[in-house]
């Protein structure tokens, strides 16, 4: 038994329901589902009773909860007691992909700082396996991986391996992002065979292919490209796709003023299986930071800002 179980157990009896305590906590529904079975099977009987119409706590969960309360306010009054006093440095520190709605949540936590005080920071645009290192290797706590929906039991096995937990963003699909000026913009559909015959940006540090594909587009297919820049940071992307009509780029979903900045368009593409995912991760009983769910907010606005968007 923990005091981070404790909590998650009053959580779950304040919402009534293991779905909007995950989500105001920031953890995974399985994973607080397993921390309230755990503690119920350490204390020998069931806090909550399952019902259609929500977590309601049976009579002796009622007991223990109430017992729970008085221990989480005992245990917060004495860590607000004898905790250190808090440094003035704003630090913060995250490994994502390069994605222009995660770097838009950047933006908009740090104009969230405050500038009269110290602040550190480490943004790092790398790919899902750097990502999760990083959390095991370095200060970093918090990061945001990528991967195709082929490949989620491969990376919801391995950051349960490394005792992290995550939290989905969203799930979506690729569109092609290209100048308005690219030949194709204003084609009233585009299939993945017409943009064979030009130039592909892409990111040039993916340590994991997306090579598992079902349906009639075949792997073959997908890396037939025989036009190919790579780059390592996004400036470089932006440049090329506004100065080179010719070329394009497989991203996710854009925010549209940017893509007006830079005199872009965001189109779909016919494709089979298509489909990515997004999901925030970090150590498992790490506590999220005031700043933390600062940034956590705004990734998550953006992210609803971007999903609004219509494409054609």
């Amino acid at each position: 038994m923990n005091i981070l179980h404790l909590k998650y157990a009053l959580e779950v009896e304040k919402t009534e329901s293991i779905t909007k305590a995950a989500k105001n906590l920031y953890v995974g529904q399985p994973n607080l589902s397993k921390a309230i079975k755990d503690l119920e099977n350490t204390i020998g009987f069931n806090i909550f009773l399952r019902t259609p119409k929500g977590m309601t706590p049976t009579r002796r969960g009622r007991e223990f909860l109430d017992q729970a309360r008085t221990i989480v306010l005992k245990f917060d009054e004495l860590e607000s007691t004898y905790q250190p006093v808090k440094p003035t440095v704003q630090r913060f520190t995250i490994s994502i992909p390069r994605a222009s709605y995660i770097s838009r949540a950047f933006t908009r936590f740090v104009q969230t700082l405050d500038p009269q005080k110290e602040i550190e920071l480490n943004f790092f645009e790398t790919n899902s396996i750097r990502a999760i290192d990083n959390i095991l290797e370095t200060e970093c706590n918090l990061g945001v991986i990528r991967f195709h929906t082929s490949h989620e039991k491969y990376f919801l096995d391995l950051i349960r391996e490394k005792s992290l937990q995550h939290r989905e963003i969203w799930q979506f699909e690729y569109v092609l992002l290209l100048s308005k000026n690219h030949p194709l913009a204003n084609s009233p559909t585009i299939t993945y065979t017409d943009v064979l015959n030009y130039i592909e940006i892409v990111h040039g540090d993916l340590t994991i292919p997306m090579t598992q594909f079902t349906g009639s587009q075949t792997a073959q297919n997908l890396f037939s490209v025989s036009k190919r820049i790579f780059v390592y940071e996004r400036g470089s992307q932006f440049d090329l796709l506004s100065n080179i009509p010719e070329t394009y780029m497989w991203v996710s979903p854009i925010p549209a003023d940017l893509a007006d900045r830079y005199q872009l368009v965001q189109r779909k593409c016919k494709m089979d299986n298509w489909k990515f995912k997004d999901v925030l991760i970090y150590p498992v009983g790490y506590q999220l930071s005031s700043q933390d769910q600062v940034f956590i907010t705004e990734l998550f606005r953006c992210k609803d800002e971007v999903s609004s968007i219509r494409y054609n």
